[in-house]
């Protein structure tokens, strides 16, 4: 099984935030990008390992790479998945990414979003995302830095 300490949505992906302030909480030393555009763009590679902690490896794989090889993850691999959307988490959920909480960072306003926390703006799309990923027992959690409070994952569903 592998060890998943956190599961985070940040359209910016690896960013000072991640690298600097959730890898050292949740004890990551490997920081897994599971997105099927970064998979393929060494430029933003580049960019993001600038941002990663001298302590953590990065992996940007393609969201089947990532269920294809999740489950190959040695035992001292302490693993900090990022997403850019709710529905790359789905499909690494439902694709048997043994997932069980998610923290919802950062989700930037666009058109056809509504801005419902924060840091955080979501269309029905996203809320319709949100609600399957309840219902496959993943817990949620709207949270933007460590060492802020939650704010209510309520604020998705009005």
């Amino acid at each position: 099984m592998p060890d998943i300490r956190l599961t985070r949505i940040d359209n910016r992906l690896i960013h000072g935030q991640v690298a600097t302030q959730w890898c050292g909480v949740v004890g990551a030393n490997l920081l897994l990008v599971a997105n099927d555009a970064v998979a393929g763009d060494e430029f933003r590679q580049g960019l993001m390992n600038m941002a990663a902690p001298s302590y953590a490896q990065t992996r940007f794989f393609t969201l089947e790479k990532t269920i294809n090889i999740i489950h190959k993850a040695s035992a001292n691999q302490h693993i900090a998945i990022i997403c850019e959307t709710p529905q790359d988490v789905l499909k690494l959920v439902e694709g048997g990414v043994p997932i069980k909480k998610v923290n919802i960072g950062n989700m930037h306003m666009a058109d056809g979003k509504r801005q419902v926390a924060t840091s955080v703006a979501v269309n029905d799309d996203d809320v319709a995302t949100f609600k399957k990923l309840q219902e496959l027992g993943v817990e949620l959690e709207i949270k933007r830095v460590p060492d802020t409070p939650a704010e209510s994952i309520d604020k998705l569903f009005k």
